[in-house]
């Protein structure tokens, strides 16, 4: 009777073995699936990967490579957009060296100020233009820049960025010069500011005789106005860009702390207080 027993044992144990076999066979065939499928993706990220990397050359190769600089190219038609929102801004307005505005307006506005500085950039696109229009336009207002460094790396980038502005005001032309280069400033401390860039900026304001505004770069005098800015900026106990002062002309001005450098209501309504009293 011990014959057939061990027949169905032996059965049951091969059977079981190819259970067994089975199962495993499955199991492989399942690692090796999931192992393709990560084949894929690896590769598939690779793919991803290799394009991210090809956009981000090609960005840095359009904004040559400055960090997130956006550069307007002098004749492009986003430089001529540039140029014609500065124009209609200014234009019309009497300029004098650093000073915006009529020479007789009765209210003097002092704009301390660094061409690299990312918060006067905010205050020139966003609440200058309402004081430009409605209080310099109409001859209440003047306003005269003057440079302090406060957010440009090196010393003598910024003596030669704010030299360079001053230049175009000896043809009456800094304040087209300045909102230009607001307008276009680059990524702070990506060392944007160079030769090039400046002409550049020059090339795009309109009547700007360039070999003239050349020569002008090298007086002395201009120099002596970015130094004399400083010790002015000292003096009042400035620290940060923006600064203001602002008076009745010919007076003594006063610090215009406007807790705002995005709204033109604060500098407004001192305006409006100088004009009544």
């Amino acid at each position: 009777m011990s014959g057939p027993v061990e027949s169905d044992e032996a059965d049951l144990t091969r059977k079981q073995r190819r259970e067994q076999a089975r199962t495993q066979r499955r199991e492989l065939e399942q690692a090796e699936a999931a192992a393709a499928v990560r084949r894929t993706r690896l590769t598939q990220l690779g793919i991803v990967a290799g394009i991210v990397v090809a956009i981000i050359v090609v960005i840095l190769i359009a904004t040559g490579g400055s960090g997130g600089t956006k550069k307007i190219v002098s004749g492009s038609k986003a430089a001529n957009e540039t140029v014609a929102t500065v124009d209609s801004l200014v234009s019309g307005i009497p300029q004098h060296g650093n000073v915006l505005g009529y020479p007789n307006a009765p209210v003097t506005l002092q704009y301390f100020g660094d061409l690299e500085c990312p918060i006067c950039k905010e205050f020139t696109l966003a609440a200058l233009p309402t004081l430009v229009q409605d209080y310099v336009r109409s001859g209440k207002l003047k306003i005269e820049y003057r440079s302090f460094e406060t957010a440009t790396r090196e010393p003598e980038t910024f003596k030669t960025q704010q030299v360079a502005a001053l230049a175009a005001g000896k043809q009456n032309k800094m304040w087209h010069f300045i909102e230009l280069f607001y307008h276009e400033q680059g990524e702070e401390d990506s060392g944007y500011v160079t030769e090039s860039y400046l002409q550049n900026l020059a090339q795009q304001v309109p009547g700007l005789n360039l070999t003239q505004w050349g020569s002008d770069r090298n007086d002395p005098a201009l120099v002596n106005q970015v130094a004399s800015d400083a010790q002015a900026a000292s003096n009042e106990g400035f620290t940060g860009t923006p600064s203001f002062l602002i008076g009745k002309t010919g007076s003594p001005l006063e610090k215009l702390e406007p807790g705002t450098y995005t709204e033109a209501g604060p500098y407004a309504s001192a305006i409006e207080k100088l004009l009544k009293s």
